[in-house]
């Protein structure tokens, strides 16, 4: 996989090219491109359906009577909320795979690195992709996002044990009955992640994609990509 310190990271989706400047030396997290967003946006590059467009992809997506994951990546009437955007490679990668009614979210301080590469990508992005200022502790943002949303879209996110219930608390919130929580992990902290599954096995079905699935090109050793889903209720 390709992963650098540079201060810029190339990301090819499709027959587009995000370019993501990232600034390792800031004291927040999210100004840097961490890796399991490029690995669950080239997952998904790898599997969802084409989206209609006047020319042909360059590499030819698998035909759904081969692809396992054609349902749960057909984008088409969804609506999606990115949590903890960071500079916002997942959020723009997944817009270019036809996730266009996407929000992308992340604390106050890290807005600018976000604003910052969403104008620098406006013309790949055709427009300027929806952002705003969520903590996960704070519930009149969470409601001032309007959910449910289909898909929740997370990468990086669990690395302090502090957050980790808000975290999934805000998950579970924004997510819809029959949603998706699409998520690219990699252990950061073995106490944050405890309590993170903990908790997810709690009010989530959790599915692991099988990594001889995720792209090839793409597959750090040490990031996984999660499917979670709500349990269902009983009686229903």
């Amino acid at each position: 996989m390709k992963f650098t310190d540079s201060p810029e990271i190339e990301l090819p989706v499709r027959n587009s090219l995000l370019s993501i400047q990232q600034d390792n030396g800031s004291f927040h997290v999210g100004t840097s491109v961490w890796p399991c967003s490029l690995v669950l946006v080239k997952f998904a590059d790898r599997w969802a359906p084409p989206t209609p467009t006047p020319t042909p992809t360059p590499t030819p997506t698998p035909s759904n009577n081969n692809n396992p994951y054609s349902d749960l990546l057909d984008f088409r009437g969804k609506r999606a909320v990115e949590l903890g955007a960071g500079c916002g490679a997942a959020g723009m990668g997944f817009h270019l795979l036809g996730l266009t009614d996407l929000v992308l979210t992340d604390i106050a301080p890290v807005m600018p690195a976000l604003k910052r590469n969403l104008k620098r990508n406006k013309t790949v992005l055709a427009k300027t992709l929806k952002h705003s200022i969520l903590y996960w502790n704070n519930p009149d943002q969470i409601k001032s996002l309007n959910p449910p949303f289909h898909y929740v879209i997370a990468t990086d996110v669990v690395y302090i044990e502090e957050t980790v219930r808000p975290l999934v608390s805000t998950m579970e919130s924004l997510m819809a009955d029959d949603g998706v929580v699409l998520l690219g992990y990699q252990l950061r902290s073995p106490e944050a992640d405890k309590l993170f599954w903990e908790l997810c096995q709690t009010v989530f079905d959790i599915e692991k994609v099988p990594h001889q699935d995720l792209h090839p090109d793409y597959a750090y050793e040490e990031a996984d990509v999660y499917v979670l889903r709500k349990k269902k209720k009983e009686g229903s």
